[in-house]
């Protein structure tokens, strides 16, 4: 019998007893039970043994797959960036106008991280590194607000070299923005997530070519 089919452990009266049974796919069913710790607990909140457990097979299990639990995260990371990159090409391929795109991917980042925080959670749990697997969908993501803030300072006559650095604010200040919302404590502002957000990306690239106080 496939080892990777069928996980066997004994009961407490002795007899050999079905713990897990994965259909072969054991990596997807470990990764889809880490993505729910995640969301339950947090980064922090589970050990690789959990993971396991919830995936209904041995604490050995992960192993055949995941060197680590930093392992197993960057695989739960990759695939929520992937669906990350995505979302934000579908909100933003039906707007031409540079600020509507802008507008569209605020809104779908804070969506993103309000319907899957055990994506969003892991996406940002671990140090960015050289260890890291490649996430081509949100380097292109990226890249498409590097280039709508490009379009919206040439619009003004400003030099595009601007935009990668506004890149990085704006997707800080998105982060934030999403991490507070998330965790409740913007439930007591007067604005909305999307408009505090959407706000002050617009501050950020307004203020972008004036000249120092």
């Amino acid at each position: 019998m496939d080892k990777n089919t069928l996980d066997i452990t004994a009961t407490r009266d002795g007899k050999a007893g079905k713990r897990g049974y994965h259909h072969g796919n054991l990596r997807a069913a470990l990764v889809s039970a880490t993505r729910e710790l995640l969301a339950a607990h947090g980064p922090q909140g589970f050990t690789l043994a959990d993971a396991a457990r919830k995936a209904g097979v041995s604490a050995a299990a992960p192993y055949r797959h995941f060197t680590d639990r930093d392992a197993l995260m960057r695989a739960v990371a990759h695939e929520g960036f992937a669906l990350f990159g995505k979302r934000i090409f579908a909100a933003t391929k039906e707007h031409c106008d540079p600020r509507e795109a802008l507008a569209a991917m605020g809104r779908a980042y804070l969506a993103f991280a309000r319907a899957e925080p055990g994506y969003y959670a892991a996406m940002f749990a671990l140090r960015h590194g050289d260890d890291a697997l490649p996430d081509e969908e949100h380097d292109a993501a990226f890249q498409i607000l590097i280039s709508t803030i490009a379009s919206i300072l040439a619009e003004r006559r400003l030099p595009d070299d601007a935009a990668c650095p506004l890149a990085f604010q704006i997707w800080s200040l998105s982060h934030g923005v999403a991490t507070l919302d998330m965790t409740g404590h913007l439930d007591d502002a007067v604005m909305s997530a999307e408009d505090i957000l959407l706000d002050g990306a617009m501050a950020l690239l307004a203020a972008t070519g004036r000249p120092a106080d």
